[in-house]
């Protein structure tokens, strides 16, 4: 009977629970003592073999087989985001009481869309949303919501900014009338190497990718100021209608910071808003050493935090955090079999009309345990020594004439590459690959370039040593 239950208060039930969740952590702790990142098979070999274990059998083979198929074909390469040999992307390994938290999540299957369906996850949600905005610097004014990620996060800020500004600027109510006429002229300001996000909004939002305006960097791979005012400005003149700029607080492949304080003041000038894309750089809100960096995040409109890159959470789990609540009305219809409007009269609190999502996880959890468990000095700690991981690898192959480097590091990430052409960097990663090192691979100015996102408090210098020693080993071949 145990194949055919669900978690219930039965005793069988209860016994199937522990039992599975007992298999599938025992083949998780075998895997750990593999300590490299990956097991570095062929991708057709890995296709055929995963092709074989077929989709919908006519009988079921049962949890024990089920369970013996995971562990011998699928988990043997899985990318173990843990090996401090895995580097690739903001992609990090998962602190241990947030995968306690994850199986909570996955057991009691609340859903955030009404107070009924998680009363007390739809509180602590509320809870974590007050602490992250005073965190973050915004007044009870603001409010906020836990998204799916980043792109949520950011798609979500997009289509709140351009409600309001033109709910604000022109009296057009685009929830009930739709886009205005004039649609063509509005423009989104991002830098050049922010996040693809920004395009797919435009598009989604009917605005398309031409709406979105793509400023100039300068050295160190921040929006260059005196460009984006220029082209602004000059926008302005020729008739079109900026609605937002976005800040990039920790660019995907640089971890680049662009300067909040002077974007405020470009679109105050303007009269748009402003949103900080900080999906990757919100982290660094915890270091007392590089905090700083940021800028006061504050100034911005609305904030993207992700908690599964920097606060090494499990996916997924990130938030959009408002300056005004209002700015949610772009989300809000009240429907009678979800969210009706007499009970939120008495106190019961309906996340859907924030939120771009019905049907949503419990994330807020993973946060609560995290703070909770290690306390802000926990994450100091943690996310100052990703940082400082950082710099510690670019002092090494700053001066050094087998490397060619970018900009210094703000974050967790280095851009570089060997000396030998693109060519040789392509196969560099190729051959880390299949050995079970996996490293990220860019584009800075023309050249194709390696990239360590250093994400694994675990990692130390000893092993940046031994990596660095293993790169310079390819200019010997």
């Amino acid at each position: 009977m145990a194949d055919f239950t669900v978690l219930s208060s039965s005793d069988t039930s209860v016994s199937a629970y522990l039992s599975t969740t007992d298999d599938i952590r025992r083949i998780v702790a075998e895997a750990c003592s593999n300590k490299s990142a990956f097991s570095g098979i062929d991708p057709y070999k890995l296709r055929e073999d995963i092709a074989r274990l077929g989709f919908l059998p006519e009988e079921g083979i049962g949890w024990e087989k089920t369970a013996e198929t995971i562990e011998k074909t699928i988990a043997p390469h899985m990318l173990r985001t843990w090996s401090t040999d895995y580097m690739p992307h903001l992609h990090s390994p998962a602190l241990i009481e947030t995968i306690a938290a994850e199986l909570f999540i996955a057991s009691f299957n609340s859903s955030m869309d009404s107070w009924d369906q998680g009363p007390a996850a739809t509180e602590l949600e509320c809870s974590m949303i007050k602490g992250l905005l005073g965190l973050y610097g915004y007044t009870e004014d603001g409010d906020g919501v836990f998204t799916s990620g980043g792109s949520q996060s950011n798609f979500s800020a997009i289509a709140c900014h351009l409600n309001t500004f033109l709910k604000k600027r022109y009296g057009h109510d685009a929830k009930k009338h739709g886009l205005p006429d004039f649609y063509r002229k509005l423009r989104l300001y991002t830098s050049e190497i922010s996040h693809f996000s920004m395009e797919k909004s435009a598009h989604m939002l009917g605005l398309g990718y031409d709406a979105v305006v793509h400023l100039p960097i300068d050295d160190l791979c921040r929006i260059d100021i005196t460009e984006a005012e220029r082209i602004i400005m000059h926008d302005i003149e020729s008739g079109l209608i900026p609605f937002c700029i976005n800040a990039t607080i920790g660019t995907t492949d640089f971890g680049s910071i662009d300067d909040i304080e002077a974007l405020r003041a470009i679109a105050d000038k303007a009269g748009c808003m402003l949103h900080a894309d900080a999906a990757y750089g919100s982290g660094a809100v915890m270091s007392s050493r590089y905090g700083n960096r940021l800028g006061n995040l504050s100034l911005a409109d609305s904030i993207t935090v992700d908690f599964h890159k920097m606060f090494l959470m499990p996916i997924s789990c990130s938030a959009l955090l408002v300056k005004d609540k209002e700015s949610f009305d772009a989300f809000m219809l009240h429907a009678d079999y979800l969210n009706r409007e007499e009970d939120e009269e008495d106190g019961y609190i309906n996340l859907v009309g924030k939120s771009l999502q019905t049907t949503r996880r419990f994330d807020a959890l993973k946060v609560f345990t995290s703070f909770s468990m290690r306390g802000r000095k926990g994450f100091d700690e943690i996310i100052s020594k990703v940082i400082g991981n950082a710099e510690y690898f670019y002092s090494l192959i700053e001066k050094d004439p087998d490397f060619i480097i970018s900009c210094p590091p703000q974050l967790s990430s280095v851009v570089f590459a060997l000396r030998g052409g693109d060519e040789l960097n392509k196969k560099v990663r190729r051959q880390l690959l299949s050995e079970g090192i996996v490293i990220g691979q860019t584009a800075y100015q023309g050249k194709t370039m390696l990239k360590f996102t250093l994400l694994n408090p675990a990692l130390d210098e000893s092993r940046i040593n031994e990596l660095y020693s293993k790169l310079k080993d390819f200019t010997e071949r």
